[in-house]
């Protein structure tokens, strides 16, 4: 079984990962798709940097630096996965990565990098869940009971 995991570099999106691997610690054969979405660019960004492949590269980059830490997890626990950063939009793009991968499901954090932007249009992880056809798994924040 191959499962997407989307991430957004937060320590929030982090929890799917987690999430992932206690779910191979308890039997799953399974194996990861990282993968990270930058924005498209904006007008002010290709002002910025006119040249396509260069702003191309810059997301790549940015991308990279969002993967690290679950890729962290992943080879500390030696977890098979690939990686794989897209610019576009989100939703209908982490699900186009996971039909390209084959992915038989998703494993997503309830919540990333919280912005007014994102909560004008909405999560991504409710994105998803209402437009993919695989199973899709929202993994909660769990807050520690200092009580």
């Amino acid at each position: 079984m191959k499962i997407l995991i989307p991430l957004d570099g937060s320590e929030l999106a982090l929890d799917a990962v987690h999430h992932a691997l206690h779910l191979l610690r308890e039997g799953l054969k399974a194996s990861f798709v990282l993968a990270t979405v930058q924005e498209p660019a904006s007008v002010y960004e290709m002002l910025l940097i006119p040249d396509a492949e260069a702003r191309e590269s810059v997301n790549q980059t940015v991308g990279a630096q969002a993967l690290e830490r679950g890729e962290a997890l992943c080879t500390a626990a030696g977890a098979s996965f690939e990686r794989e950063v897209r610019s576009g939009y989100a939703a209908p793009m982490l699900i186009e990565i996971a039909e390209d991968y084959g992915c038989e499901a998703i494993i997503i954090a309830a919540n990333g990098k919280g912005t007014l932007r994102s909560a004008l249009l909405g999560s991504v992880s409710q994105a998803i869940l209402h437009a993919s056809t695989m199973p899709v798994t929202i993994v909660k924040h769990a807050v520690a009971d200092d009580a």
